[in-house]
């Protein structure tokens, strides 16, 4: 039954481009309008099939992780644009877009984030093993989009970059008080207080997170100007003259929007300035892909601009400043799987060959969402005055700031 079905679907999804499918019988079928190199793909489960019917969606990352979705030519990046570009264009089976507007409307449900949610979803993911993301991140593990400001920048430069422009968007000086909520493995607050003369502190959920920026700071000699504190962001009491966050956002979650920007202008100082870095989608509210949410970020969610400013609005925040960056993510990844693949053999040593075919199919997926469905990355600077920054955007590139970092 389900093989009969596969044909429909796959007609109605894939519209541009080319999709060669052997099955498990050993037919053979093609789909799309034969544009484009062609995509080879073979199943070796006749249970996949039924999966891929009901969700392709997950069903495509589960059976690449399991080995019995195979591509030809280990044509990943081929394979995920293919369904990225036909998604992006609205195209599915019926049934496949009943269920992602079933996905929308349970998503507040699905992103209700309690601080005991928050922390379990959080060491799915952050509590790997440190080894495993000196694998393919810079060596200060900025694990967030860097900033690519001129072409051919290596990824240490592009995320030097990074920290540049925000230290610039903060207008920090010696002696103020920075609060940096999802601190990660500490190498913002590290930067922010030996290059600026700030004293920060850093809120984390991840023990893996919280241990090692820990002895990162100690061992930067910066323990009297930089905290690191296992904590939820919405338990620190106390006002700062400046709040970032970068790369954290995301696990927030819908119902907790007002929270999050409610409790940010409660730390904010009157004439403080915060800065908000986070994944975003250039496209009306939607839902997390079903895969994604399942193995890699469990309670995450790429927001809307629209559903963002609103709960800003709420909490009575100006918006300073709002930059969109297009691609600099997709470029970003690229370099994380260039590194990922170059140390294949060592991430085996440290996690098993399923769980290696699960981070590339997840670092390879994202790439390719950055380049062809919409996905971009927001920086929003906020103040609770308007006078707070600068009435031009010049203050961000005197001196050149950037391009010094970049150097």
């Amino acid at each position: 039954m389900w093989q009969k079905l596969l044909d429909p679907a796959l007609r109605a999804l894939i519209r541009e481009g080319t999709l060669v499918l052997h099955l498990p019988d050993g037919s053979r079928r093609c789909h799309g309008d034969g544009t484009g190199p062609p995509v080879s793909v073979r199943i070796t489960d006749p249970g996949l099939i039924g999966r891929l019917v009901r969700n392709p969606a997950l069903a495509v990352g589960e059976g690449y992780m399991d080995g019995t979705l195979t591509v030809e030519g280990d044509d990943l990046h081929g394979l995920i644009a293919l369904g990225v570009r036909n998604l992006a264009a609205r195209n599915g089976a019926w049934w496949h877009r009943l269920a992602e507007r079933g996905r929308d409307w349970a998503r507040v449900v699905r992103q209700f984030n309690p601080g005991w949610r928050a922390r379990a979803n959080v060491a799915h993911h952050y509590d790997l093993s440190g080894a495993f993301y000196d694998l393919f991140l810079d060596a200060d593990r900025q694990y967030s989009c860097a900033y690519f400001a001129r072409p051919h920048m290596t990824l240490e430069e592009a995320q030097a970059a990074k920290k540049a422009h925000i230290a610039a968007k903060l207008l920090l000086r010696p002696g103020l008080r920075v609060l940096d909520i999802g601190c990660g493995w500490g190498g913002m607050a590290i930067s922010l207080a030996r290059e600026h003369g700030v004293r920060v502190l850093g809120v984390t959920l991840s023990e893996e997170q919280h241990r090692v920026a820990t002895e990162r700071v100690r061992a930067a000699g910066l323990s009297e100007r930089v905290e690191i504190r296992l904590a939820d962001y919405r338990s620190v009491e106390g006002t700062f003259d400046r709040v970032v966050s970068v790369g954290m956002f995301e696990h927030v979650g819908v119902p907790h929007y007002r929270e999050f920007f409610c409790t940010l202008r409660e730390r904010l100082a009157p004439d403080g300035v915060a800065l908000v870095h986070t994944i975003g989608r250039a496209a009306p509210p939607g839902s997390t892909n079903p895969w994604i949410a399942k193995y890699i970020f469990p309670g995450g969610y790429v927001p809307a601009l629209s559903e963002v400013m609103a709960a800003v609005e709420r909490a009575g925040l100006w918006q300073t400043d709002v930059e969109v960056w297009r691609l600099h993510y997709a470029e970003t990844l690229r370099h994380w799987h260039a590194r990922f693949e170059a140390n294949l053999g060592r991430a085996r040593a440290l996690y098993d060959e399923r769980f290696c075919r699960m981070w590339r199919f997840y670092l390879v997926a994202c790439e390719q969402t950055f380049r062809l469905h919409r996905q971009c990355v927001f920086q929003i600077q906020l103040a609770r005055r308007q006078e707070a920054v600068p009435l031009t955007r010049e203050y961000l590139y005197r001196g050149a700031a950037v391009a010094q970092a970049a150097e």
